[in-house]
């Protein structure tokens, strides 16, 4: 059976991921994710200064064409060796993630929505969509605590190329979105409406108190 293939794109900042993470607890062993993330193109060729000055958030900083392939192997059902991005250097690591194929892959980023060979692939397209506001106060808290940012590096970053890149491609793909959902993985009636789709393609259902019942 072909897997169903969902695409999660947003702003950063959005809660894209605790849509996703809200979807793997409820289906554990289900479910793969691709990280649009991990496939920004390598650039050993620059210094680290110079990784540091370039446009992560603009559409040709991915190898889109790497992760197509990887998604067809994934849907055909072969396992693949995902990069993985380092955001301490700027660049990706010299490691690979190994991601089984599942019934149920999730493809999450950004841009995904831009990029019409992807779109294809996507049998479920969800756009998150949350205040500006609260979506830098996210990426500040995330990229400080968690990438080792500094909170002048994350705020010139903003300014200089998320915002505007935001306004320029993101905003504008969420008229590809199947469903626009308010503030992701916290809005429980979007997510009720998910689970219950992934459900009907699995062919089973949660029962009460959340274990997989098979029908």
């Amino acid at each position: 059976m072909r897997p169903l293939v969902i695409g999660i794109a947003g702003g950063t900042g959005s809660g894209k991921t605790t849509l996703t993470q809200e979807l793997i607890r409820h289906f554990p062993t289900r479910v793969s994710v691709i990280y649009h993330d991990n496939y920004y193109r390598r650039r050993d060729d620059l210094t680290y200064e110079e990784r540091s000055a370039l446009n992560y958030d603009a559409p040709e900083a991915f190898d889109n064409n790497l992760m197509v392939e990887q998604l067809q192997q994934l849907i055909a059902g072969q396992s693949i060796e995902s990069p993985v991005y380092d955001y301490t250097v700027h660049n990706r690591s010299d490691s690979t993630q190994i991601i089984e194929p599942a019934p149920v892959v999730i493809v999450e980023g950004i841009l995904i929505f831009c990029f019409p060979r992807l779109c294809e692939l996507f049998d479920i397209k969800l756009f998150v969509d949350t205040d500006a506001d609260v979506r830098i106060l996210r990426r500040v808290k995330r990229d400080v605590l968690e990438r080792g940012r500094t909170v002048e590096s994350v705020e010139t970053q903003y300014l200089t190329t998320v915002k505007p890149m935001h306004e320029l491609h993101v905003e504008p793909s969420k008229r590809k979105a199947d469903l626009i959902i308010p503030e992701g993985g916290r809005n429980l009636v979007a997510l009720d409406m998910l689970i219950k789709r992934v459900e009907r393609h699995l062919g089973f259902s949660l029962d009460s108190s959340g274990r997989i019942d098979s029908l």
